[in-house]
């Protein structure tokens, strides 16, 4: 349970409070159109009325709060503030995706609500009309306002109108058809199968969000859904002249007739400060994509691995952090985020891109990767970089104790790490805390160690030869194998190196038994807090997630950290 509340805690707390705050509007809005001045609309609309505008004031509140988790600037800005004070408070900002999901989910389910809620408001107000009948009171309501059309209720002004062309001819009808249609091709094209197999399309259609905002703003313009005035309440109270509907402003009647208007727009006072933020925020990106990018060296590794090694003035990482890069020659406008795999004692930074899609296949072709000789210097591309930005990794070194999990070329994040450990002590650096780290690297498949491998290599010499082998514990695990080439790598097992890495480490097969390997480093680790760091797929995440919790016992605390981008 304490391992639980110490990684979790603080994210449950915001979550409640979240959906604590979404309940609350709700439920305020919902009760505030049941007062008397939304009396009569409520004769037309009955219930749907409150049903339509509580949801209204939940979307206001969440599309506040959706820009703010993808102003990646600011986000590091805020982490390197606060994680001199809290750790825990900062790795909440690392999980600023998984927030902007869940609250692009709440706004999906709100405009669900508040648009069936309407489609029964349109109905309804084109019934009121068609009763033709002067003693009911919902058709009188709907002929208010026929002469100066000032004061209207009901905004079908005649029984020959079509709801259809009232929602296609009126602001909110318009804005509101843009609004759904945006944010429908936004969720879809935001689904996990699409992201990997069609980038592209996942990163064109998410910029519909500029339509989605400027319907949003406008949506309220039209003052459709309207309500008795102020003044007209003090002369006309409804629950008293209700029943007087067919004297209403005669000579004698203590009941004029009512009049009506709309709420002026509000949702604009919600998201004009986000709106700011978000646009300072792509000022800097495009300031930062000027500034001149130098391409020092370009390796091509098997398995169509390309690693970039470039400079730019007055750059400066830490481990484990990300950039976003742009080539102009493959795509004006993609921008596409990678793990810095170079350490911050290197005169450069550098990345790892594998060869998986349209436009890392640019990338390949346009450093020569598809060509036997080299490709000219004057001849590579140019390259825009944005950031770097924080993740859960910078955090390493804060722990005595430290787990690595990386899962594919998740292991990324973790190459910067190893090479910083080793320049750290190269320098004698007094400030590393960190005493032993455990390595995990899991794979599906032979290929994707070679471009690795050679990094552990020369970790491996040097740390022997300096006396530090039992510093680093790494793990190789092999999980998806042919029988013939497992019978023949068998074979070789006995040999000095491994056949597949080079390494002494010898290659594992199959997944690594957790509940083994957390025990064993909780026993050698006695009362020490251990930081568990993990790259790879959710469900690895979930399975960690828990071992950390059942397995803080004994005074030995482990703090699960994954990297989210």
């Amino acid at each position: 349970m304490g391992s639980f509340v110490a990684n979790e805690g603080l994210s449950i707390f915001v979550i409640l409070v979240w959906l604590g705050l979404n309940a609350f509007l709700f439920v305020h809005f919902y009760m505030a159109f049941l007062t008397e001045r939304w009396f009569y609309t409520r004769v037309l609309l009955g219930d749907a009325l409150s049903w339509a505008r509580a949801p209204a004031a939940c979307l206001n509140f969440n599309c506040m709060l959706i820009l703010l988790p993808v102003c990646r600037n600011l986000l590091s800005f805020l982490r390197g503030t606060i994680q001199c004070c809290s750790r825990t408070a900062a790795r909440q900002l690392d999980r600023n995706l998984t927030f902007h999901k869940l609250v692009a989910y709440m706004i999906a389910f709100h405009t669900a609500v508040h648009i069936v809620a309407h489609l029964f408001n349109f109905e309804w107000f084109m019934d009121a009309q068609l009763l033709g009948n002067s003693s009911q009171l919902p058709f009188v309501l709907s002929q208010i306002g026929n002469g100066d059309n000032a004061s209207f209720l009901n905004p079908i002004r005649s029984n020959e109108t079509n709801p259809t062309i009232v929602m296609f001819t009126t602001i909110a009808g318009l804005t509101g058809v843009a609004i759904t249609l945006a944010l429908i091709l936004i969720i879809t094209s935001s689904m996990e199968v699409i992201r990997r197999s069609y980038f592209e399309v996942f990163w064109y259609t998410h910029h519909l969000f500029v339509i989605f905002f400027i319907g949003l703003v406008f949506h309220g313009f039209g003052r459709i859904v309207r309500g008795q005035t102020a003044s007209s309440l003090d002369e006309h109270r409804p629950l008293q002249c209700k029943d007087q509907f067919e004297n209403w402003g005669q000579n004698g009647t203590n009941c004029p007739q009512p009049r009506f208007a709309g709420n002026p727009p509000m949702t604009w006072k919600w998201v004009v400060g986000p709106m700011i933020l978000y646009v300072c925020e792509r000022l800097v990106r495009f300031f930062r994509s000027r500034q001149k990018v130098v391409i020092t060296k370009v390796v091509m590794h098997p398995s169509k691995t390309l690693e970039l090694q470039m400079k730019r003035k007055g750059f400066k990482m830490e481990v484990g952090q990300y950039v976003f890069m742009q080539c102009p020659s493959v795509s004006s406008l993609e921008w596409h985020p990678f793990t810095l795999t170079s350490a911050p004692e290197e005169d450069h930074f550098s990345v790892h891109i594998r060869i998986v899609g349209d436009w890392t296949e640019g990338i390949y072709k346009a450093c020569g990767g598809d060509r036997t000789v080299p490709q000219d210097a004057w001849k590579l591309p140019k390259m825009a970089i944005d950031g770097p930005f924080g993740t859960a990794s910078e955090d390493v070194f804060r722990y005595e104790v430290v787990m690595l999990v990386g899962a594919g070329i998740g292991v990324t994040p973790f190459a910067s790490i190893l090479k910083s450990v080793w320049y750290k002590h190269i320098q004698k650096n007094q400030n590393v805390f960190t005493k032993k780290i455990y390595f995990y690297w899991l794979c599906p498949e032979t290929q994707a160690f070679e471009w690795f491998a050679d990094l552990l290599q020369s970790l491996e010499g040097q740390m022997t030869e300096k006396g530090m082998a039992n510093f680093l514990s790494y793990n190789i695990y092999l999980t998806r194998w042919k029988e013939t080439e497992a019978a023949h790598f068998r074979v070789h097992h006995e040999a000095e190196s491994d056949p597949i890495t080079g390494l002494k480490q010898k290659t594992l097969y199959g997944k690594p038994n957790w509940d083994s390997e957390f025990s064993s480093i909780g026993n050698n680790h006695p009362g020490s807090k251990v930081g568990v760091f993990l790259c790879g797929p959710t469900q690895l995440a979930d399975v960690l997630g828990k071992q950390c919790q059942s397995h803080t016992e004994g005074g030995v605390k482990f703090i699960f950290n994954k990297e989210n981008f």
